[in-house]
């Protein structure tokens, strides 16, 4: 009897349903993460869907079914419908034509088996016929998942040399899926390690913040540390730098914190600005990725002695980073609402000191020691005012 997928809210939305009829039935499955989550009883975010129809074929019956569209891959055959429930995308059957590593050149196909081949691992290439729910797996992927094994589809090595990213996504995935090690998907990662360099840094640090965002990574980051994998994207981590992201994971869960790619990846740096600069312009993180990075780095062990002074000068997100690095404690910075010193320059010129540098030097005395004591009342701060003018 053939394998379907459980019964699944996602499977029941009317938009969906929509967009089959639309296209018919025998010309839409469901592929990919979709299936394999659903089987798994995960949450399902994002549905795709496969096709034999062309793009332009794929425009033309859903505008008539007056179902939205915008061509966001349209040069790779995807097309996205924009859904109620969600946008889906839809992508034309593929062949490689040839591959180099970095990118690949296709043609349309209709064969669905011929389009499974080219996908990465067996766990994602199954299919669901949206109306039966039967699912379609060619190369084993059923028996992998409930193996808990990330498996390339065919051999491991010419997988990897058509697309060099596969090496990074195969940890990953590994990383959540995965119980039972492929030993020709770990050889193989670890013979063409080198290949990464080619790939465009932006890749490369999507696939590692997505790894390091994932709820446990460190076992995974230190087999890629072993194999010479994380030597050649991150030549700046050792082993000080895992046993550093292990007791970071601890920490968060500790505290109820969910996890965060950026944090992580400071862990697993040198508490170094400089480093942490050089590694974020590398990697092409964002300026907010950039900050926050940076920011971590700077970590001191005497951060924990005044988290919420901490807190005030350098955010609270900055913070909280700091203090999970180092083992402090974050409980003083739930819910807290950093706040703002209740005093103004006019103030202080109003008392008599001449505007200019004088008055900007009382305002750092006095935000200074109402730090120090905890951030008292407007009265406290009066009488700080007071106390500091009186040394003028």
């Amino acid at each position: 009897m053939a394998e379907r997928l459980p019964p699944a809210e996602w499977t029941q939305r009317p938009d969906l349903a929509a967009l089959v009829a639309a296209m018919g039935a025998d010309n839409v499955r469901w592929v990919g993460g979709a299936v394999r989550d659903a089987l798994l009883g995960h949450e399902v975010r994002d549905v795709d869907a496969a096709t034999p129809l062309e793009p332009a074929t794929v425009i033309d019956r859903l505008r008539t079914a007056g179902i939205r569209t915008v061509p966001t891959g349209i040069d790779h055959g995807t097309v996205t419908a924009v859904l109620p429930g969600g946008p889906v995308e839809i992508t034309t059957l593929r062949r490689d034509v040839s591959t180099d590593g970095r990118r690949a050149t296709v043609a349309f196909a209709r064969d669905w088996r011929e389009d499974a081949a080219r996908r990465d691992f067996t766990i994602n290439a199954l299919y669901a016929a949206p109306d039966t729910l039967e699912i379609f797996d060619w190369f084993g992927g059923l028996a992998d998942l409930a193996a808990q094994r990330v498996r390339f589809i065919g051999e491991a090595r010419q997988r990897i040399h058509e697309d060099h990213l596969r090496i990074l996504r195969y940890f990953r995935f590994q990383a959540r899926f995965g119980a039972e090690l492929d030993a020709e998907a770990e050889e193989a990662c670890a013979a063409l390690a080198a290949t990464l360099k080619g790939l465009s840094r932006e890749r490369v640090a999507g696939e590692l913040l997505n790894l390091l965002g994932l709820p446990d990574p460190a076992d995974t980051v230190a087999r890629m540390l072993a194999l010479g994998v994380l030597p050649v994207v991150l030549p700046e981590v050792g082993t000080t730098g895992v046993e550093a992201l292990r007791r970071l994971i601890a920490n968060e869960d500790a505290a109820g914190i969910p996890p965060n790619p950026i944090r992580r990846l400071a862990a697993l740096l040198p508490a170094l600005s400089p480093v942490a600069e050089a590694v974020a312009a590398r990697l092409r993180l964002s300026k907010a990725q950039r900050e926050r990075v940076t920011r971590a780095a700077a970590r001191r062990a005497d951060d924990a002695l005044q988290p919420r002074a901490l807190a005030y000068r350098e955010g609270i997100d900055s913070a909280i980073d700091r203090l999970l690095l180092t083992g402090g404690n974050v409980a003083p910075l739930i819910d807290w609402d950093v706040p703002q010193l209740p005093l103004r320059g006019g103030e202080i010129v109003a008392r008599g000191v001449a505007a200019g540098p004088e008055v900007a030097r009382v305002l750092r005395k006095v935000e200074s020691q109402w730090i120090d004591e905890g951030f008292p009342t407007r009265d406290r701060v009066n009488r700080i005012v007071d106390e500091v003018l009186r040394e003028l």
